[in-house]
């Protein structure tokens, strides 16, 4: 078998090809399929299964679109309700993919409808846990209480989760390759390691799922400490159990405009000193200048599913890039345009006498944005009001207005966007930005 991982880092996930023979199958593919499309010709091999280990949450798969564009026929669980053509792929199921075969097993936890591809050829097997199984941990169990054909509370599918830890992988051997659907930063689990894949022998020596524990206290380490919930991961849930549309063609759809304006919900993905510099009133910043920053992480936490939005670009030229990383989670289809702006009728935002803030910090109301875990390991003020980022256009009006406000996160990125949100939000109070100086006061 010829196994190449893909890897697309601002939300920690990985999909894969699978190559026997001339045959090739996808596994839980990102919302662009251009590049298996690009694998499959560059190997001479023909794309015969897309496989999908549960209808994912953080992000919008492409697996109907592949099916549309090459004839490959789509595999997932029975009880995942897809509404989509497939085929039941659960226990006892197999697919032939040329010398090797592709076998399914029932692993629910993370999911009802949850996965896991065993993949042989020869002496050789490979496991693809989905949100199953991760290198380290194992899928949260919290994210299909309000989403998706079959919902299940939490309580229930942490349990789920201990049978399948305690019985689903006891035939298979210490050898096996353990491929997940997702690394560290992942919001689909709190304790990923940093590895791309482990084996099935080094899981069961060091992650704590494997550990011989009671259900209680299994249930206990899952259930507790899980981060936030996004607002767009049922949103995406219910996307991948229909089947996306083709991006292409819906990202080409959205105009531009060039030094244009624009009012209603605007995203301004532009660096934080030039859109501190001048930006449309009421804008929030979200930044995407880096390849690895969140955006669709946070664009996804920010803005609710549906919600019409105008997307402030820095340069024409990166409309397309802008857009596919919209497209990731879903949003390409709530961008009314895409604007650069001119500097006319801007609005700016100053800079934080930080003089003045270190030597009398009770004169302004601090704001501490970082999600309740990071809260819960210690504050860097003592007076700071804690309100995460997801939350803060909802908690705006419950903070004081009889001070200048100050926002902070952990290291600049979250805090300019939450700043720009509370700018909007409150008004007759300057908000200020403690941005990277933040490092000072840890």
């Amino acid at each position: 078998m010829n196994i190449k991982q893909f890897e697309y880092k601002p939300l920690s996930q990985y999909s894969y090809a699978i190559i026997s023979d001339g045959k090739m199958a996808v596994i839980d593919p990102e919302r662009n399929p251009e590049i298996y499309y690009a694998f499959a010709k560059a190997n001479n091999a023909t794309i015969i299964a897309v496989i999908e280990t549960h209808p994912h949450a953080d992000f919008v798969s492409s697996h109907l679109e592949i099916h549309k564009e090459t004839g490959a026929t789509i595999y997932n669980s029975a009880k995942t309700g897809a509404d989509y053509p497939h085929k039941a792929f659960d226990d006892g199921d197999q697919i032939e993919l040329g010398k090797a075969v592709l076998k399914s097993i029932n692993t629910p936890g993370h999911s009802p409808d949850s996965i896991t591809i065993v993949a042989k050829e020869g002496d050789d097997t490979a496991l693809f846990t989905g949100d199953t199984l991760f290198i380290g941990d194992v899928g949260r169990p919290d994210l299909r209480e309000k989403a998706g054909n079959m919902k299940a509370k939490r309580e229930e599918l942490a349990e789920m989760m201990y049978d399948t830890m305690q019985n689903k992988y006891s035939d298979l051997p210490d050898d096996a390759l353990v491929y997940p659907a997702h690394g560290a930063g992942s919001l689909c689990g709190k304790g990923m390691s940093d590895a791309a894949s482990s084996t099935l022998g080094d899981e069961r020596e060091n992650n704590w799922a494997f550990k011989k524990q009671s259900k209680e206290e299994f249930m206990d380490t899952l259930l507790d400490g899980q981060p936030f919930i996004p607002a767009y991961f049922g949103y995406d849930v219910d996307i991948n159990k229909t089947g996306a549309v083709d991006v292409q063609p819906a990202v080409e759809k959205v105009n531009f405009e060039d030094g244009s304006t624009a009012t209603g919900l605007i995203v301004d993905m532009r660096d934080e000193q030039s859109f501190k510099k001048g930006h449309l009133k009421g804008s929030f910043n979200i930044q995407a200048v880096s390849d690895n920053a969140k955006f669709e992480t946070w664009l996804g936490s920010i803005v609710e599913p549906k919600e019409k939005f105008t997307l402030v670009i820095d340069f024409k030229e990166n409309k397309e890039k802008l857009l596919q990383r919209i497209a990731k989670i879903g949003y390409e289809q709530q961008v009314e345009k895409v604007i650069t702006i001119s500097g006319d009728n801007l609005q700016s935002t100053p800079a934080l006498d930080l003089e003045d803030f270190s030597q009398n910090p009770d004169n302004y109301t601090i704001v501490d944005i970082r999600n309740t875990s990071e809260v819960e390991q210690g504050k860097f003020f003592d007076s700071a009001l804690a309100h995460p980022l997801h939350e803060l256009r909802d908690a705006a009006n419950q903070i004081p207005t009889d001070k200048p406000i100050v926002v902070h996160c952990a290291g600049g990125y979250r805090s300019a966007a939450g700043s720009s949100i509370l700018e909007k939000k409150i008004n007759g109070v300057q908000v200020y930005d403690l941005s990277d100086d933040v490092e000072k006061f840890k």
